[in-house]
């Protein structure tokens, strides 16, 4: 191959690379406000970061929990938790094609910890998380 060649093999692979890049970026919007949301206590990150029409499904302590974005607000405490540099959390992966994409997050705190999966899509421009699901599981 000519260095021309590869000049433009390469452009056109770094040029992907960017695109995607950006494209992960615009997908890890809402989950940034979703961590922000944990980390204040203020439920309006999690306001914009669900779509209005989100749905938040778990298992804790064995049972089935389900509520709406404003039911998931609402319970957000107003304030960092007392333990609030005890926690950790971290988005493990995103996995984004065109306008969808899933994500998973670990929040792993003194006593409890949280595997969260979501469903994102790109609606009206903007980044949404869809839904979630999750488990989680109480230290011993």
């Amino acid at each position: 191959m000519t260095k021309t060649r590869c000049a433009i093999a390469l452009a056109l692979v770094l040029g992907t690379a960017g695109a995607v890049r950006a494209q992960d970026a615009g997908a890890r919007a809402p989950l940034e406000l979703y961590l922000k949301g944990h980390a204040t206590g203020d439920g309006e990150y999690y306001r914009r970061a669900f779509h209005p029409d989100a749905k938040i499904q778990g298992i804790r302590d064995g049972k089935l929990v389900t509520r709406t974005r404003e039911e998931f607000a609402a319970g957000a405490a107003g304030k960092p938790a007392e333990d609030e540099a005890l926690r950790k959390r971290r988005i493990v992966s995103v996995d984004v094609v065109d306008d969808a994409a899933f994500a998973k997050i670990e929040l792993d705190y003194p006593k409890i910890k949280f595997t969260d999966y979501f469903t994102l899509l790109k609606v009206d421009g903007e980044w949404k998380i869809m839904s979630k699901v999750y488990h989680g599981e109480a230290k011993q």
